[in-house]
């Protein structure tokens, strides 16, 4: 990581989740993180919807242009990102593993600005929807209205485990013959 809200952001979120894989979302106080609010987000996990924003802060509404509440977070990706992000942004969610990214989006006068992003999943519980928290703050302090963000590069910043939730999901789908490899 290299913008200095990101770090900041995830030592707090790494410092709520312990020995967890991730933080419940009440255990994030506004208060502890108030100098990073304008650059952090809340997404809802809702796929079929872009990922749409619950909270954004408001630095980041300033680089859409527009207040970004329950508007899709996918959206604001050119054509070529929105896939990619969508991918990075479900793997977040349901493996419970945190990502960083590097952006590039187009200012109004054509230039490129460049950001960091940092996506951070909440702790999934029974009867709360899910969610996804993180950052997206720019490495220049005037960029103005941004747009067609860009992924340029990515990474996830934890291993994951042999058998994620996903994985365990897609296996419960097949039923009666199982395969076990290795075993004579």
């Amino acid at each position: 990581m290299k913008h200095p809200s990101s770090r900041a952001f995830f030592a707090y979120w790494n410092e709520k989740r312990g020995t967890a894989r991730a933080p419940d979302r009440a255990d994030i106080d506004p208060a502890a993180v108030r100098g990073l609010l304008g650059d952090i987000f809340v997404l809802s996990c809702e796929p079929n919807l872009g990922f749409p924003f619950r909270v954004a802060g408001t630095r980041v509404c300033a680089l859409a242009g527009t207040d970004l509440k329950d508007q899709s977070f996918a959206a604001l990706f050119a054509d070529a990102s929105r896939i990619e992000i969508e991918e990075i942004a479900t793997i977040v969610a349901d493996e419970t593993l945190g990502a960083i990214a590097g952006v590039t989006a187009v200012r109004e006068d054509g230039s490129k600005a460049h950001l960091e992003l940092l996506l951070l999943p909440f702790n999934a519980r029974p009867h709360t929807p899910v969610s996804v928290t993180g950052v997206l703050a720019p490495f220049d302090d005037e960029c103005g209205t941004l747009s067609a963000f860009t992924l340029t590069s990515w990474r996830y910043l934890h291993q994951p485990e042999k058998l994620l939730p996903r994985a365990i999901r897609k296996l419960q789908i097949a039923r009666g013959l199982m395969v076990y490899e290795g075993l004579r």
